[in-house]
C-alpha cells in the first residue's frame, strides 16, 4: 500500500515537531513548513494527498494558501486554529478547506479525521448513490433534475450542458441530495454521511459547504427546511 503524503504548514515549532513526529509514528509521510510561502513551494513540489494548514502562519496565511491550493487541485485540506470561532472556521471552509480541527488538538484525534476525509476521497461515490428512483430520468448512471445532470457512475456533473467542477466532498454531498431528492437530510445526517463523522461535528462544515454546492449547481437546487435540514429539488 502506498504511504500517505501529509504537507503540514506550522509556525509553532514545537506543535509541528510534535504532530509531524506523531502522525510519522501513525505511518504517514510529512513534509512540515513553517510558513505558507514554503508550504506552497512544497505542495506544488511534492503533490501531497492532504494539506493541513494552520490559519495563522506567516508569509501566506493559511486561508490564502488554501485558495491558492483550491485554485490548482481538489486534494483534501484540513484547517487547523487555535480559535474556534465563527470567522475562523468560515473563512477557511469558504476557501475551500473539507474540513477543520481546533487547537489544542489529540493527536489521536487529528488522525481520526484525517483518515476520515481520506476514506471520503476514495471512496467519492458515498454510501448514498444511486439509490434515488424520484429523479426526472436516470439513464446509464446519470440522474438528471432540470438543468442538472449528476453520473453517479463518472462522478460528472453537467448544468445546462458544461461540466461543473466539484471537490471530492462537494460531490459527496450532491450524491447524498441526489440519492433522495426531495428528502429532508438533516445536517446530523450529511455530517454523519459526508463527514463520516460518528460523533456530534459543528454543523456549520454543513452550512458552508451546501452554499458552495449552491454557487455552482444553481442557488434554488437545494433548499434550506428551516428547523430540518436541507432538500434537492427534483
Amino acid at each position: 500500500m502506498a504511504e500517505t503524503h501529509v504537507l503540514f504548514v506550522e509556525d509553532d515549532d514545537v506543535i509541528r515537531e510534535a504532530t509531524q513526529l506523531a502522525l510519522e509514528r501513525d505511518g504517514f509521510v510529512v513534509t512540515a513548513m513553517p510558513d505558507g510561502l514554503l508550504g506552497l513551494e512544497a505542495f506544488r513540489r511534492d503533490r501531497p494527498d492532504i494539506a493541513l494548514l494552520d490559519v495563522m502562519v506567516p508569509g501566506l496565511d493559511g486561508v490564502s494558501l488554501c485558495r491558492r491550493i483550491r485554485d490548482e487541485s481538489t486534494v483534501p485540506v484540513i484547517m487547523l486554529s487555535a480559535r474556534a470561532d465563527s470567522i475562523d472556521v468560515v473563512l477557511g471552509l469558504e476557501a475551500g478547506a473539507d474540513d477543520y480541527v481546533t487547537k489544542p488538538f489529540d493527536g489521536a484525534v487529528l488522525v481520526a479525521r484525517i483518515r476520515a476525509v481520506l476514506r471520503r476521497f476514495g471512496h467519492a461515490a458515498g454510501s448514498g448513490a444511486g439509490g434515488g428512483e424520484t429523479a426526472e430520468g436516470s439513464e446509464g448512471g446519470v440522474l438528471v433534475f432540470g438543468d442538472l445532470e449528476v453520473d453517479t457512475e463518472g462522478m460528472e456533473v453537467r448544468k445546462g450542458g458544461e461540466q461543473v467542477g466539484l471537490t471530492p466532498t462537494e460531490m459527496r454531498l450532491l450524491l447524498e441530495f441526489s440519492s433522495a431528492p426531495g428528502t429532508v437530510l438533516s445536517r446530523d445526517k450529511l455530517l454523519e454521511r459526508v463527514w463520516d463523522y460518528g460523533w456530534g461535528g459543528d454543523t456549520r462544515v454543513v452550512d458552508v459547504h451546501v452554499q458552495r454546492l449552491r454557487t455552482k449547481v444553481g442557488q434554488d437546487r437545494i433548499e434550506t427546511v428551516r428547523g430540518f435540514g436541507y432538500k434537492l429539488r427534483a
